[in-house]
């Protein structure tokens, strides 16, 4: 863990939304398959305009990596109104030429969105719990 990490920690925020991180806390996601839980934080800033991997590197620029389709449900419940009411891209794959997306103005989530279609992103950083 690094001194970064270990002071965010230290001051874990007292709301859903309140600053933190460098981004806006979004809450916990449950640990999959073994896996540790994680505090999951919305960076600043979106891509607009993207394909799926223009996401993918936008989001590691900016010091993080797109959301899951179950983090994307949490910020849909958590911190819709960080978002435009329009659908995102996700980080997970759907088929050799497809990948998810969530739709930020009803909730939906669809996997029909080819990767060279051009769409928003947002970026997260996950801190292990």
């Amino acid at each position: 863990m690094n001194t970064t990490t270990a002071a965010a920690l230290a001051t874990i925020p007292a709301a859903i939304g309140a600053a933190f991180a460098g981004g806006i806390y979004a809450g916990i996601m449950r640990g999959v398959d073994g896996a540790p839980d994680e505090h999951l934080v919305l960076l600043p800033g979106a891509a607009e305009d993207v394909t799926w991997e223009a996401a993918d590197e936008w989001a590691k620029a900016e010091g993080g990596e797109l959301p899951t389709r179950r983090e994307q449900r949490l910020l849909f419940i958590n911190l819709k109104d960080q978002f435009e009411e329009d659908w995102y891209w996700s980080s997970e794959q759907a088929g050799p030429s497809h990948a998810w997306g969530q739709n930020f103005f009803n909730g939906g989530q669809f996997n029909y969105g080819y990767r060279s279609y051009e769409g928003r992103a947002r970026a997260v950083r996950r801190l292990e719990i």
